[in-house]
């Protein structure tokens, strides 16, 4: 080092040195004797600016040691540097002569123990669980059958072999397998690279779209699981367009993907056996299905066949329903000639005697009278003012019309609804609407109402009275005349009716 050490003034026994030779001295000493140095201690104020580079502090209850971790190490670190996390570090140890501290480059960053990354998981699962990531509502529902499925896994474990034995067994279906790493630094961000790029498939592609994805690994320590707990894979799972299944690790493994997925599977033979059912199984519930279906439309069609048959012999014959209807067709129709007749010759007199008094003679006088009148009572009448009281008076009579034609609607329309409330309620209270439903009326020859089966019997003569006419009957019983159509009701108390 003599070059850096200028020869003493006279008098001067120290030697003199310029500030960036002193710093580098100091730099090499440094790097010298730390240039392979591990140190534990909790991680605090971390940076990470838009170089990608990022810096920390690593401190302890006594101490602050600045460190920094280039951008091509951060990226390749099995777990990020967080806040508050206990780490070793292992690197070298330099100095930053432009601010005249020194610190430390990391090459490598684990946590300190199995506890440390335990509290870790803990704080990440109830950061992301903040987020609503692992909220029920937001998980899908698995497909029943599914027509493609992706598996995301290693393809030379025995993982993927698993899956498509059971696959094969259960229910042959189209998978796409995606190889990733399963472990290591490239695990978390493989996967959640395959997880995206089978979203990002279009369905009628080139590659069919999943209907479902399981992301599979078998068991391991929590290090070799770790990929599966960080924060990319977790939030590409929750994003995930397609129903999700996780299969990572044994039973008693868990991870946090497991809480993002839209279903957890204990191994990946499981995930298989929730993806599609049983083949055989269901083959033979659709035939039980079928079997029970086509006797349940066997049994319905029978149970109607004979319903049917039951109320067809219920009924009565058509020629009996006709019976009465073409004796009543025929009874009109005899009469209507006669009454046709009667009524002709009672308006040819009517107008015989209507027309006798309309003589041209007596018309004509009539008319040339009230013409001569009407000249004279023209003629004293003032025309023009006749006029103007006539087109008053109109214009009076055009508002009375008016209202007396609306008054008249209202009270025709009210007269109306009363009287044929009033006929509906006769027709409730009287008799005849009872003798609609299959009751009749007993009188005796001479008119009275028949209450007793002893007044029957005394009287000589019946007649019976239906909704649609009255039957008379002799004392042999059989029908003395025609049934004539019911005539007006009189109106019979309640007490002297009888009905059966």
């Amino acid at each position: 080092m003599s070059d850096l050490i200028d020869d003493p003034s006279p008098g001067e026994n120290a030697p003199e040195f310029s500030v960036s030779d002193l710093s580098g001295a100091i730099k090499r000493m440094i790097e010298g004797e730390f240039a392979h140095v591990r140190v534990r201690g909790e991680l605090g104020r971390i940076s990470r600016p838009r170089s990608g580079h990022v810096y920390l502090d690593l401190k302890d209850d006594r101490a602050v040691l600045a460190g920094i971790i280039w951008k091509g190490v951060a990226s390749r670190l099995a777990v990020q540097p967080e806040e508050g996390m206990e780490v070793v570090a292992t690197g070298r140890l330099t100095t930053f002569p432009g601010q005249s501290r020194y610190q430390i480059v990391i090459e490598d960053l684990k946590p300190a123990g199995m506890g440390a990354l335990m509290a870790m998981l803990e704080k990440r699962k109830a950061q992301l669980a903040g987020e609503g990531l692992f909220a029920p509502e937001r998980k899908k529902i698995i497909p029943y059958l599914p027509e493609v499925i992706g598996v995301i896994t290693s393809p030379s474990g025995a993982v993927i072999r698993d899956i498509l034995h059971r696959l094969r067994d259960r229910f042959p279906r189209k998978v796409l397998i995606w190889p990733v790493a399963v472990q290591g630094e490239k695990c978390a961000a493989e996967v959640a690279r395959a997880i995206q790029g089978f979203n990002a498939f279009t369905a009628g592609g080139a590659l069919p779209r999943p209907d479902l994805l399981i992301v599979a690994r078998g068991g391991g320590s929590v290090e070799d699981l770790w990929g599966f707990n960080e924060e990319i894979v977790v939030r590409a799972a929750a994003a995930s367009d397609i129903p999700l299944i996780s299969a990572v690790g044994h039973e008693t493994d868990t991870t946090l993907i497991d809480y993002a997925s839209d279903k957890r599977a204990p191994t990946p033979t499981a995930a298989a056996e929730l993806a599609v059912p049983v083949r055989l199984e269901l083959m033979a519930w659709l035939d039980a299905q079928d079997a029970r279906l086509t006797h349940a439309l066997s049994s319905g069609i029978a149970t109607r066949g004979q319903r049917l048959r039951d109320l067809s012999r219920a009924l009565p014959r058509a020629d009996t329903l006709l019976d009465t209807a073409r004796q009543r067709l025929d009874t009109w129709s005899d009469r209507l000639p006669a009454a046709l007749i009667r009524s002709v010759q009672t308006r040819r007199v009517k107008l015989s005697e209507t027309s006798g008094a309309l003589r041209p003679g007596l018309l004509r006088r009539a008319v040339d009278g009230d013409r001569r009148r009407l000249e004279n009572t023209a003629a004293r009448l003032n025309t023009r003012a006749l006029l103007r009281d006539i087109d008053l008076r109109k214009r009076d009579l055009a508002r009375l019309t008016i209202r007396f034609s609306d008054a008249a609607t209202r009270q025709t329309a009210a007269w109306r609804s009363k009287v044929e409330a009033m006929d509906r309620l006769r027709e409730t209270l009287g008799y005849t609407a009872t003798l609609k439903r299959g009751y009749a009326v007993v009188r005796d020859g001479e008119g009275v109402v028949l209450t007793t089966k002893a007044a029957a019997a005394k009287a000589t003569a019946l007649e019976i009275e239906f909704s649609d006419g009255r039957l008379p009957l002799s004392s042999d019983s059989a029908p003395a005349t025609p049934a004539r159509p019911a005539s007006k009701p009189k109106k019979t108390p309640p007490n002297q009716g009888s009905l059966f």
